[in-house]
């Protein structure tokens, strides 16, 4: 009961910081990166029903759609989501046509892992306290290595730093996991990532100062409204906001100049 109590509890607190975050977006480009933290608060959330299932507190039937919803989006679609946000963000470059690349290739694991997950049952355990999602489709170490490769390769190529940062991050955590209870590298991940997934929040305030600066200096001006925004959001974490910005290279109009 405590694993589910954590799931939603966490879920919870990262639903909030999701909507705070997408409030902070200034172009539709930076609506797909900006939605992560909300799926996967959305994503514990159904991970939370699980544990409920494995507990016996919720049918079976309850327990077959949660853990399909889980898998379907931990094996099945973030290996495409996360290179298209990423590539969405970056300026053309050699970095852009990169994550290009590992965009297509995560096209093809997603083609592939739904396709695997749809005519092969996943067998969900408990194992050593971890949920364990077993899935004959996915359980090869060709695709795990893609799927490490599309997720925070495309991350880690960004020319933003803090994305980098992001990306560094899940990646140091999928290394650990696998190497201490490899059992975990879905559910533990996942939750992981998530929980990390709040640190966008700052990256998002930082680009939505940045954007509002480059209206005004564009238009030599702002309406109330939207100077009234930039006064407040220039006073929120002067010090964190600082570093961020000190390490970001990739603002608002880089692809418009």
């Amino acid at each position: 009961m405590f694993m589910a109590i954590l799931n939603f509890t966490l879920s919870g607190a990262i639903f909030v910081v999701g909507i705070l975050t997408l409030r902070k977006v200034s172009q539709p480009k930076e609506v797909v990166f900006a939605s992560l933290p909300l799926l996967f608060a959305l994503h514990q959330f159904t991970q939370g029903f699980v544990w409920l299932g494995m507990e016996g507190l919720i049918n079976s039937r309850a327990l077959q759609l949660a853990e399909s919803l889980f898998v379907f989006y931990a094996q099945g679609i973030l290996q495409f989501l996360v290179p298209l946000a990423v590539w969405l963000l970056e300026p053309k470059g050699w970095r852009k046509n990169t994550i290009g690349i590992l965009m297509y290739l995560g096209a093809f694991l997603t083609a592939y892992s739904l396709w695997g997950l749809t005519v092969t049952p996943t067998h969900v355990s408990v194992v050593n306290g971890i949920l364990y999602y077993d899935n004959p489709a996915t359980n090869h170490i060709w695709f795990g290595l893609g799927y490490v490769l599309t997720t925070c390769g495309a991350l880690i190529l960004s020319r933003s730093i803090a994305i980098q940062l992001f990306g560094w991050l899940n990646f140091a955590a999928l290394v650990a996991i696998y190497f201490i209870n490899p059992y975990g590298f879905t559910s533990v991940w996942c939750l992981y990532a998530a929980a990390v997934s709040i640190l966008l929040y700052f990256y998002f305030v930082e680009r939505r100062i940045a954007f509002l600066q480059e209206i005004r200096e564009r238009q030599h001006g702002l309406s109330k409204r939207l100077k009234k925004e930039l006064d407040r959001l220039e006073l929120r974490y002067p010090a964190f906001r600082k570093k961020i910005k000190k390490y970001n290279r990739l603002k608002p109009f880089d692809d418009l100049s």
